[in-house]
């Protein structure tokens, strides 16, 4: 018996989080599809790994990709050209954020032989997409990202599956390390940030593991290899330094078993929000809130978000002083985790009280 249902290349060329914020278009592909390759650069294979759905992960470093810019020539051509024909899908979904543009990887798969693609462009796409979506008409503008992304999907024909909320979400096969495994109780701080421009200052994130110290709260502190010496500072004498230490998965381990993770704009905040986390986002506003805060019920947005460098996607911050993010104080970060406890609990009850009076 054969599967009638297509091959389906999803793309999405940047960073870990924008991969994982692709989660649930993804899910919505993978119930349409036959097999559903994903295509990513080399800062979002790890995330796409991660993600229900997928069943292979390619690596293709985009030109104009700004953590992966490299010149392009035939040699960069033809690696993409191999990829597709090895990959053989029978269309492409191309996801991408309000400021990019599917076209550059659209023509490349138009030239690799790929008949139906579907993407978003606020340009006229020609003959490069199949199925075009017009940012600002028949995509709203405002929309939060992974239904910016499932929106793309569902022009394309996918949809979610029956029960499937559209929340993030990730596999979660890997276990926490020991040493976290053996805490009955923690907070994460993730001091790190893709740029300057999103990171709360590293003295603050000292003073708030000292603070969670006097409380008696144990604190996990997580980051990736090259933030090591940023995590070590953090979590000084009273707190466990995991920076570089874990996976992808063992990181979505350690976050799940969390009572609050505190983290700034960056992918581990997403990755908290797939595995359920609370999360008290210390967001800066350079990108808006509304498309790329935390994806999630139980999330305590701290930052100014009317700061003068509102909106400039700025990576060095153009403010002296970097206001938006510095004037919060260790103490608004505790009082956020408090609310976030309180309403986790009230959500628990409510839940419970739905369950039972579903039997009655």
């Amino acid at each position: 018996m054969t599967d009638d249902r297509p091959r389906v290349l999803v793309v999405r060329l940047d960073s870990f989080g924008d991969v994982l914020v692709a989660g649930p278009a993804v899910r919505a592909v993978a119930a349409g599809a036959s097999h559903v390759t994903m295509l990513c650069g080399p800062q979002g294979a790890p995330a796409a790994a991660l993600l229900p759905g997928v069943d292979q992960v390619r690596v293709w470093a985009a030109p104009w990709v700004t953590e992966t810019a490299r010149p392009i020539d035939d040699a960069v051509l033809g690696e993409f050209r191999a990829l597709v024909t090895e990959v053989q899908p029978d269309e492409a979904v191309v996801l991408t954020s309000f400021h990019q543009s599917p076209l550059p990887v659209a023509l490349l798969l138009r030239l690799a032989g790929v008949p139906r693609i579907t993407g978003a462009s606020v340009d006229h796409p020609g003959s490069l997409l199949d199925v075009r979506l017009r940012p600002g008409e028949d995509l709203p503008e405002e929309l939060p990202e992974p239904e910016r992304a499932l929106r793309i999907a569902e022009a394309a024909g996918f949809r979610l599956p029956s029960g499937d909320t559209g929340g993030l979400a990730v596999r979660r096969d890997a276990a926490a390390p020991a040493v976290v495994a053996a805490l009955d109780r923690y907070v994460v701080v993730h001091p790190g940030a893709s740029v300057p421009a999103r990171s709360w200052p590293e003295a603050r994130h000292r003073e708030l593991v000292a603070a969670y110290a006097e409380r008696g709260v144990p604190v996990v502190v997580t980051g990736s290899p090259g933030e090591r010496e940023l995590t070590a500072s953090v979590a000084g004498t009273t707190g466990i330094d995991l920076g570089g230490r874990t996976s992808p998965a063992e990181l979505a381990a350690v976050l799940a078993g969390a009572e609050v993770v505190v983290v700034g704009n960056t992918g581990p905040a997403h990755l908290a929000a797939a595995v359920g986390a609370p999360v008290v986002s210390l967001f800066s506003p350079v990108v808006p809130a509304v498309k790329w805060a935390p994806y999630a019920p139980l999330v305590e947005l701290l930052g100014d978000q009317s700061a003068p460098c509102r909106l400039s996607r700025a990576r060095e911050c153009p403010v002296p002083g970097h206001p938006c993010l510095s004037d919060v104080r260790v103490e608004d970060v505790l009082a956020a985790h408090e609310r976030l406890l309180d309403r986790a609990s009230r959500m628990e009850h409510t839940n419970l009280r739905g369950t039972t009076d579903a039997r009655a």
